[in-house]
């Protein structure tokens, strides 16, 4: 029987991420350590991107130690600076974590020697990931005093808010050890014993998908509640080249060499986010080898699908040359595997943008994935829903991108409330929404923090699925879950989309949305980057359409210095722009089209900036620092990009 830890004692020293870019830099090198100060300003929303940077996950074994947060706004952290600084604890301010669910942002600070990471808010995938790998977090900054006094200190100080199982997995040291003694009967997770209530639209899938019974893999209770733990069976499990390899060496390492992937027809996996990073990547990064390291990733990969019986969603060709992916990732669960009622989990925070179709998706970490190609299952603490209420129509040269980024500037977003919440859309303005439209709501709700983002299945998805799957309308009809009369909700929001004006989110976070027409100053910018899940579906790509014709109409050019660039999100949009006759308008006004890929929004692939002087407008969905390269990034709708291309500043349609 795996023993449970009773008691803690962390050693090392304590690392502040300050505003101050001098004291972090004492801290690091010049080995100061500062006392504890609640006055002190420290960094907020650090994001995963920050502490492991897209090309430092080309690794995925202990050299993520070396590089653990060197991309930390400032450019103060440089290799090995975490790693030999001795470091045991590590704090900072609101929101740590936010981003990507890279589960080697974590891993890197545990293999440097981080034993604590302390924040005002920790975000969710992230705190789970930390759990399952042995990483104690905390927002009680009354441990750093206790630790620096050499104290012993009960794990029950870092189980606190807890449910049950995550409880015990924080006290077994992570998630492997304690899934050794779930499979081995030595720990039994609890049944939850909620009675009947009413329920919203992700509790009633949980429910529905909730094991019931280890021993004999029943499905299905009764009713669940906010806060209950429980675990859930999967119905589809993907993950990319990114975490692919990582997630193979952690279900060795947990299962051994021999350990077989069960259900692999429910299993997907994607060459779809370093299809074209030999583009751009820089030449430093070539001379360190990366170039070899990344690509091992596509390798490592292929053979794990070969030997697993698992379906890769590889690269093509068309008329005999390179072509891209055949899709990111996110569009073809879409286009091709999830269904309304099911349980959906992915190796990318952006796996949430399948909830369009009614089901319950979200993102895990490397230690999740690998432990549900063996178990089919996953766990879950039953999140809090917000409902968001959509009346009304949007205005011409407004979108679902408006709409996200003006809900995300809400207070209760940038403040981290949200952290953890199912965002749940509904109202009768959803009628007037195409599925493209509606997915960029779902695809953003981790940009809130959020745990997921849903959308009843209606008409508008049956129809879609019916005519894109062939799946028959009754069977559709069967799996739709809808939400009870009177199910609980932490929070409402009211949007009349006739009011939302256009936004942009200015640098840094999805989260600082502003009026387009209170953005100040004017903003030149040199790249308008339209494309990623978000911003490349079809109803995009109409978008896109209509801004070029009237900007071409207009007898206007792309500006010297600025360039455009339209990226597909999958094969079957890149035909369907062909069949409009997009490629062709977009192609004649001086648009640089790009082949399917994650591409720019992961800064691998063409539309990244390489100085921090340039400004890039995009319709990705996230511009944490280095996201999209050293330069700055606004977020906004696809109508704004491309006329901000040809405008040469960031502007809208009717400026044409």
């Amino acid at each position: 029987m795996t023993e449970k830890r009773q008691n803690v004692q962390i050693t090392g020293r304590v690392l502040y991420l300050t505003k101050d870019p001098d004291l972090l830099r004492a801290q690091l090198y010049e080995g100061v350590d500062l006392p504890y100060d609640p006055d002190r300003e420290l960094i907020d929303n650090i994001s995963t991107d920050e502490l492991t940077p897209g090309w430092v996950c080309y690794y995925y074994d202990d050299t993520l130690a070396r590089y653990c947060l060197v991309g930390l706004r400032g450019g103060v952290v440089k290799k090995d600076a975490i790693k030999d600084g001795g470091f045991g604890v590590i704090v900072s301010g609101v929101s740590k974590g936010c981003g990507s669910s890279r589960e080697t942002a974590p891993f890197s600070e545990l293999k440097a020697g981080v034993q604590l990471v302390i924040a005002k808010n920790i975000e969710k995938i992230y705190g789970q990931n930390c759990q399952n790998i042995g990483l104690l977090t905390s927002t009680d900054f009354g441990l750093i005093e206790r630790v620096q006094n050499g104290e012993s200190i009960p794990i029950g100080e870092f189980t606190k808010g807890l449910d049950p199982i995550a409880t015990e997995i924080v006290e077994h040291g992570g998630l492997f050890a304690f899934n050794k003694a779930r499979l081995a009967g030595d720990v039994v997770p609890p049944v939850t014993a909620t009675s009947a209530r009413p329920m919203t639209l992700c509790e009633k899938i949980i429910a529905n998908r909730a094991i019931a019974d280890a021993a004999t893999g029943a499905e299905g209770i009764p009713a669940v509640q906010p806060g209950d733990a429980l675990f859930v069976r999967t119905d589809v499990r993907f993950s990319h080249e990114y975490v692919t390899p990582m997630a193979e060496s952690l279900f060795k390492m947990g299962l051994g060499d021999d350990a077989k992937v069960h259900d692999p027809g429910s299993v997907f996996a994607f060459r779809d986010h370093l299809t074209f990073l030999d583009r751009v990547m820089p030449e430093a990064h070539v001379k360190m080898g990366l170039r070899e390291q990344a690509a091992s990733l596509a390798t490592v990969q292929q053979s794990f699908s070969e030997r697993q019986g698992v379906r890769l969603y590889g690269e093509v060709e068309r008329g005999g040359k390179p072509a891209g992916s055949e899709g990111i990732c996110h569009n073809i669960v879409i286009e091709d595997l999830a269904l309304p009622g099911q349980l959906v989990i992915g190796t990318d925070s952006h796996t949430c943008m399948a909830g369009v179709l009614g089901c319950f998706a979200f993102g895990v970490g490397s230690t999740d994935m690998a432990n549900s190609w063996f178990t089919m299952d996953v766990r879950v603490r039953v999140p809090e829903s917000a409902r968001v209420e959509l009346h009304g129509e949007l205005r011409d040269g407004v979108s679902a991108k408006d709409v996200m980024l003006k809900l995300l500037s809400d207070a209760f977003f940038k403040t981290g409330e949200g952290i953890g919440k199912v965002l749940e859309f509904g109202g009768p303005g959803m009628a007037s929404l195409g599925i493209d439209e509606r997915a960029t709501l779902t695809n953003m709700a981790v940009e809130a923090g959020g745990f997921t983002g849903i959308i009843e299945a209606d008409d508008v998805v049956l129809d879609y699925l019916e005519q894109q799957r062939g799946v028959g309308r009754s069977e559709l009809e069967a799996r739709v879950v809808r939400a009870d009369e009177g199910a609980s909700y932490c929070k409402t929001f009211t949007i009349d989309l006739a009011t939302v004006e256009p936004m942009v989110a200015t640098p840094g976070d999805p989260r600082n949305g502003v009026p387009l027409g209170g953005l100040g100053d004017e903003v030149k910018i040199d790249i308008a980057y339209g494309g990623s899940c978000t911003g490349g579906k079809k109803e995009d790509m109409d978008m896109y359409a209509s801004v070029v014709r009237r900007a071409v109409e207009a007898g206007r050019s792309i500006p010297d210095g600025v360039r455009c660039y339209i990226q597909f999100g999958s094969q079957r949009i890149r035909d369907y722009a062909e069949s409009m006759g997009y490629v062709q308008l977009f192609e004649g006004a001086g648009v640089e089209l790009i082949d399917p890929s994650c591409g720019a929004c992961i800064k691998a692939g063409p539309g990244v900036s390489d100085d921090p002087s340039q400004v890039t407008v995009s319709a990705i969905n996230r511009n944490f620092p280095g996201r999209s390269g050293p330069g700055q990034v606004y977020l906004a709708s696809p109508y704004v990009v491309v006329a901000s291309a040809f405008l040469g500043r960031i502007g809208a349609p009717g400026e044409l």
